[in-house]
């Protein structure tokens, strides 16, 4: 891939004529990292609303060999946006006119800028129901949870965003607008790319416009607080519930770390001395949603909870939930880097992930917290450390691989909904095997023979090792 030169520059300039064109190094600054790791300097940022001079930009940068990177709001945790290889970052978070609702077709029709958090409420407002609810839903854009497939808490129940995109209009790697889907929740013509694209990390193309498909907004929603003075027996008592039938809307797991990071960040007379909290949402019809808490609370009692609590009304309710959403700014008042996995395992292997989470925690001397959403096996074991610790940051590593290896030797997979980037990419031949790596890499040789769209993610690069210090 080729650095770029002025007259490249001055191209740049010439193509995105309604938009902004960023050179400055300060202002590149801005577009060096995300939530991750690494800090790489791209050669010239672009903001427009034009997707005709995006899709002259992506000709032109194909031609030349220059890499393009596309970027919402960058609260990635996996290194998705980072423009490792220099070149053109595209920020789509300006691209946030579109956002319909269609009641009768029960769709949404977003452009990628717009805020996830927005498009909840333009939902609701109209009695409908967007259900993948990322944590960053309020900051992160739409266009970057369809890069990533994110998820979140009502996952569990509703699955993830791939499970609810129809339709997506893409720039191909190649400088091409091409339609995928449409507005029809049934549609089996030809190979599904749609799917394909959603969760490609924008390796494989750059979302402009996406529909999105809605349901009706459950009646009624009861929630359950359960207290545990074990780990182990909480992930006993997630699997016992799910077995039993019960499909809540959430299941949050918090850890006693976690708890006594958010009491002691906000007071909300949380039980410091509990092992864990499992924190359940049920939804649906009333009287189905009643019957359920009392199941709920049964299941609970038989693996040896501590305490069941029951919110009363709406604010009692916001309040356990809230504890849930304090847990990440909570944990770095301890120290000042933040490590945020999402390693996920099969719900019946939550137990073990909770035990083997507790061994690489004690064997390499970490400050391990543990949460997430547990009710599907995606745990979110976080690690607080200080990044100017040289020797801290070496055992971090090591656990960090330990964590990797773990939720893999069980069944599961590197991520759950964070995506690989270029955190976990020296990992994926541990899940996938060279074969599986293979398969992938011929895909992204097809749509992009010349790599130039956000390479460096995904695929591990010759001796890339995860590297944290």
């Amino acid at each position: 891939m080729k650095a770029m030169t002025s007259a490249h520059i001055e191209e740049v300039i010439n193509i995105a004529k309604t938009g902004n064109v960023l050179t400055s190094e300060s202002d590149r600054f801005s577009y060096s990292f995300d939530g991750s790791f690494g800090t790489f300097l791209p050669d010239v940022v672009i903001q427009t609303k034009s997707v005709e001079e995006l899709a002259a930009l992506v000709k032109f940068a194909n031609r030349e060999k220059i890499p393009v990177y596309p970027r919402g709001q960058s609260t990635c945790l996996s290194g998705g946006p980072l423009p490792v290889h220099g070149g053109m970052v595209f920020d789509l978070s300006v691209l946030d006119d579109l956002l319909e609702i269609n009641e009768e077709d029960l769709i949404a029709v977003v452009s990628p800028g717009v805020l996830t958090a927005n498009i909840h409420k333009a939902a609701e407002q109209k009695g409908l129901f967007y259900p993948p609810d990322p944590s960053s839903s309020h900051v992160s854009t739409i266009g970057g949870n369809l890069a990533e497939n994110s998820g979140g808490p009502r996952g569990l129940k509703y699955g993830v965003t791939k499970d609810y995109v129809i339709g997506l209009e893409v720039i191909t790697p190649e400088g091409e607008i091409i339609k995928t889907g449409g507005r029809t929740v049934k549609n089996v013509t030809g190979y599904d790319l749609t799917k394909l694209i959603v969760g490609s990390e924008g390796t494989l193309g750059i979302i402009t416009k996406a529909v999105l498909r809605l349901l009706p907004k459950p009646p009624a929603s009861e929630t359950v607080m359960a207290v545990f003075d074990s780990l182990i027996d909480a992930g006993s008592a997630i699997s016992k519930i799910l077995s039993a039938g019960i499909l809540p809307s959430k299941m949050e797991l918090m850890d006693q770390a976690s708890i006594i990071a958010v009491e002691n960040y906000e007071p909300l007379g949380l039980p410091v001395d509990a092992e864990a909290i499992i924190l359940i949402e049920l939804d649906g019809h009333p009287a189905a949603v009643k019957d359920e808490v009392q199941q709920v609370s049964r299941l609970c009692k038989s693996v040896g909870v501590r305490d069941i609590r029951i919110p009363q009304n709406a604010v009692e309710k916001a309040e356990i939930w809230k504890a849930r959403k304090l847990v990440s700014p909570a944990i770095v008042r301890i120290k000042p880097t933040k490590i945020s996995e999402d390693a996920t395992v099969p719900r019946s292997k939550i137990p073990e992930m909770c035990a083997k989470l507790q061994e690489i925690r004690d064997r390499y001397r970490v400050h391990l917290v543990v949460f997430g959403h547990a009710g599907d096996g995606n745990l979110h074991p976080n690690i607080i450390c200080d990044k100017s610790d040289r020797e801290e940051m070496r055992r971090v590593e090591q656990a960090v691989a330990e964590i990797f290896k773990a939720a893999i030797e069980l069944g599961g997979t590197l991520s759950g909904e964070h995506g690989i980037g270029t955190m976990k990419a020296p990992f994926m031949e541990m899940e996938l095997g060279a074969v599986g790596l293979d398969m992938m890499k011929r895909i992204k040789k097809v749509w992009d023979p010349n790599n130039i769209m956000n390479p460096g993610k995904i695929f591990p690069e010759p001796g890339q090792k995860l590297e944290l210090s």
